[in-house]
């Protein structure tokens, strides 16, 4: 039962070789380039949705900010693409491994950082030590400081690795019970696979609503970093 369980987060592989880079590459292919004078209705759908998140995203930057847009774009459309394609049945989810997570959440913040002290320095090292602080505490709010900064990619990456991977796991354990009840008791089998669709749609609103929480994360360390 365990090795079920936890099967749809092994890395998958062919031949011993891990193929998790064909994977991830694989999202691409729902963004195609457009190449006609007049799109069709999806990518127009999707070129609408990127104007209108990308817009609000970038409400509070200043123009040295907004040029992360693509990158914060790209990295959105990649978790949620990511994240919906792996509530497909028999599919793999990157974003279930916690080292592909902070992958993304290390660079992405250390660049946010080194901006910061690289062009804001002052600014930088004044968050190090609130105004104000009595003096008897400086040393000990000091390393308080330093160690929520450096925890700041760590809690992006688990974040987004604890919701998806939780999910999953209800979705498997109760898909498992709606089958085992439906030779057993099939008015219950019913319910529990009510609640299995519920949950479903439930999971389609969490992989659009932690791509947009890390993402926007992300915007708010560059913006307090710009």
């Amino acid at each position: 039962m365990n090795e079920n369980l936890f099967s749809s987060f092994i890395t998958p592989s062919i031949m011993g070789l891990p193929i998790v880079i064909i994977i991830i590459m694989f999202p691409i292919i729902l963004f195609p380039t457009p190449t006609r004078l007049i799109n069709n209705r999806l990518i127009t759908i999707q070129q609408w949705l990127v104007q209108l998140i990308l817009k609000q995203m970038m409400l509070i930057h200043n123009p040295k900010g907004r040029t992360w847009s693509l990158m914060l774009i790209s990295l959105i459309m990649f978790i949620g693409s990511t994240n919906l394609l792996g509530l497909l049945p028999h599919s793999f989810t990157p974003t279930t491994q916690l080292s592909m997570n902070l992958g993304m959440a290390i660079p992405l913040w250390a660049g946010a950082v080194i901006t910061g002290f690289r062009y804001k320095t002052k600014a930088s090292l004044a968050h190090f030590l609130p105004q104000g602080t009595p003096l008897p505490l400086i040393p000990m709010l000091v390393i308080i400081e330093t160690i929520s900064l450096f925890i700041q990619p760590m809690a992006l990456a688990v974040r987004l690795t604890a919701n998806i991977t939780a999910g999953h796991l209800l979705m498997h354990l109760i898909g498992g019970a709606t089958l085992a009840l439906t030779s057993i008791s099939p008015p219950t089998a019913t319910i529990t696979f009510i609640i299995l669709l519920l949950l479903t749609g439930l999971e389609f609103a969490v992989a659009l609503i932690q791509a947009y929480v890390f993402t926007l994360l992300v915007s708010l360390y560059l913006h307090d970093n710009t």
